[in-house]
């Protein structure tokens, strides 16, 4: 989630954080930033998530702090919504006055900050302070880091969605159509819902995922090639009450019974069971011609930090890298499987983690994972496309 993705402000309602992981900062050789102990005053960091993804790296980030005393006098954090951050950032900019170190985004704000050159080219600019991605990430974290266009860092991973989620004593034959989906919704209105695309892993999942599904012309064209996507998304409407604005207030619906059956994805499946948000017995199936829509929370530093701290956000990525801090992202499946980078197994991720996705994990994800095709979302500029279409043509017509 899956959240995040898999990956969204609003799950962080239902948990608090947890587990401390500690490990060594790898130090980054002749960055020119006068940062070496002894030598610089040490400095606050921002971190705002517009992801959720501090349920899955807070630890980390705190790891971090306590493992560089002299470099890091403390860290703060907040959580805004996607869509609000890059207006916030463009004002800074403009201002000359950056006061955000990072932001932990999913694919919406990531795109959002592309389109509008909000952040650090990272790979291109300071690639040889890096990692080597193409060394360490996992075959679907690389295929998912090329979203970036080297313009952040990935730090989770999940195969995403869109999946199907319903409460079987309510949904006697869950739909394994399109059209299945469609009848069902007619026949039982206002019972199915998700969240609006633009501030949702699942529902951006779900818009993304129709035109595979449906045989569009141009998957990854949306003006042009989602014919059947935005009339099948209007026809559904009709039978929609409304659209959250995030995935947290989905998954409490469908587990007070407001709902019998959602769009989600992984982690949002796992990790609302584990927290008892929705019941244990909940199930979740796909429909035919399903592609999984890769989900994935990314490290993007904006435009207008100090030498300094710049230096300092490359260090604090590399460290966010290693196998010690990845094997936290596994959490309590919020973002499953969650390591973005190779040789972290579950045995890895503390007892809770183990325990958790022992018991509320699914065996049939790891065959659906392995012999279904892992989709890359949208680039930058088709997605706020989509964004907007959905929110004009299809969201704008709820409840008019």
């Amino acid at each position: 989630m899956l959240k995040n993705n898999h990956k969204e402000v609003g799950m962080t309602e239902f948990r608090a954080t947890r587990r401390g992981v500690m490990g060594a900062a790898a130090a980054i050789a002749a960055t020119g930033a006068g940062l070496r102990s002894g030598h610089a005053e040490s400095q606050s960091i921002n971190i705002v998530d517009v992801a959720g993804n501090l349920a899955l790296t807070r630890e980390g980030f705190e790891a971090f702090r306590k493992a560089n005393p002299n470099k890091v006098s403390r860290i703060t954090y907040s959580q805004a919504p996607a869509p609000e951050v890059p207006g916030k950032l463009r004002a800074q900019q403009d201002a000359g006055r950056v006061d955000i170190d990072l932001v932990l985004a999913g694919n919406d704000a990531l795109a959002a900050g592309i389109e509008q050159k909000l952040w650090v080219p990272l790979i291109s600019q300071y690639g040889a302070k890096l990692p080597k991605l193409a060394d360490i990430l996992t075959p679907m974290a690389a295929k998912l880091q090329t979203a970036t266009q080297d313009q952040a860092v990935i730090v989770a991973a999940c195969p995403g969605g869109p999946i199907l989620e319903w409460m079987p004593d309510r949904v006697k034959t869950p739909p394994t159509t399109a059209d299945e989906l469609m009848a069902w919704c007619k026949q039982n209105p206002k019972r199915f819902m998700y969240a609006r695309p633009a501030n949702s892993g699942p529902g951006r999942a779900f818009m993304m995922g129709l035109p595979y599904i449906l045989g569009d012309s141009a998957p990854r064209d949306p003006k042009d090639g989602w014919t059947r996507t935005w009339a099948y998304l209007e026809e559904l409407s009709k039978y929609i009450e409304y659209y959250p604005t995030g995935t947290a207030a989905v998954m409490k619906e469908l587990g007070d019974g407001s709902r019998d059956m959602v769009a989600s994805h992984v982690g949002w499946d796992i990790n609302p069971r584990v927290l008892g948000v929705v019941p244990k017995e909940a199930q979740v199936g796909t429909l035919k011609g399903f592609h999984w829509i890769g989900d994935s929370h990314f490290m993007c530093v904006p435009k207008g930090l100090s030498a300094e701290k710049m230096a300092l956000m490359l260090e604090l990525i590399t460290f966010m890298l290693q196998p010690a801090q990845q094997a936290s992202t596994y959490d309590q499946g919020y973002f499953y499987p969650g390591p973005a980078v190779k040789d972290v197994p579950l045995s890895m991720a503390p007892k809770a983690s183990q325990d958790a996705i022992a018991e509320f994990g699914r065996a049939s994800y790891a065959k659906l994972i392995a012999d279904t095709p892992i989709e890359l979302p949208l680039d930058a500029a088709p997605l706020v496309y989509a964004f907007q279409r959905w929110d004009q043509q299809v969201g704008a017509k709820v409840g008019k």
